[in-house]
C-alpha cells in the first residue's frame, strides 16, 4: 500500500473514530501535498517519494514551531502537544533517524578521509555529503561535518 493510500485509510479512519489530533495531523499533509502539487516543476509523480517529502518538511516545519511554543510557557503549551503529536504519528512513515545517521557519519568520513580535515572544506564536504544520498537532513549533515572536522 503507498503512503498516500495509507494517509487516505488513515484518514476515514480518523474520520469515524471522530479523533480530532489524527485527523488534523493528515489533513495538513493533505493540504502540503495539494499544495506542492499546484506549484511549478512539479513533474506529476505523487509517489512515495513526494509523500515522503511532504511529510519530512512539515514534521521538521513541526518540530522546530513546537520548541518556539515550549519556549512561550503556559501561553503555547496547547499548541506545542498538539504539534508533539503530530511530530510523533507522522514520524512514522519515515526513516529510522538512527539509521541515517549511522549512514551519514560513513558519508561523512569517506568525504573527509578524501578531502581533508580541513575546517575551510567544510562547504565541499557538506555538498558531497548531501549528494551521496536520497533525502539526507542538510542540518544533520552539517552537524556531523563540524562535529568531525572539530573533534
Amino acid at each position: 500500500m503507498s503512503i498516500n493510500e495509507e494517509i487516505r485509510a488513515e484518514l476515514t479512519d480518523a474520520m469515524k473514530a471522530k479523533d480530532k489530533p489524527r485527523l488534523a495531523a493528515l489533513r495538513a499533509i493533505q493540504t502540503e501535498a495539494a499544495t506542492a502539487k499546484t506549484e511549478a516543476g512539479f513533474d506529476g509523480d505523487d509517489g512515495d517519494e513526494f509523500y515522503l517529502g511532504i511529510i519530512s518538511a512539515f514534521v521538521k516545519r513541526a518540530a522546530k514551531s513546537k520548541k518556539e511554543f515550549e519556549a512561550a510557557g503556559d501561553r503555547g503549551a496547547a499548541h506545542a502537544a498538539a504539534l508533539g503529536y503530530e511530530v510523533e504519528y507522522l514520524s512514522r512513515w519515515l526513516p529510522d533517524t538512527a539509521d541515517a545517521e549511522a549512514e551519514i557519519r560513513g558519508h561523512v568520513d569517506a568525504a573527509i578521509a578524501e578531502f581533508g580535515k580541513d575546517p575551510k572544506m567544510m562547504g565541499r564536504i557538506i555538498g558531497h555529503v548531501m549528494q551521496c544520498g536520497e533525502g539526507f537532513d542538510g542540518a544533520l549533515v552539517s552537524t556531523l561535518v563540524r562535529e568531525r572536522l572539530t573533534s
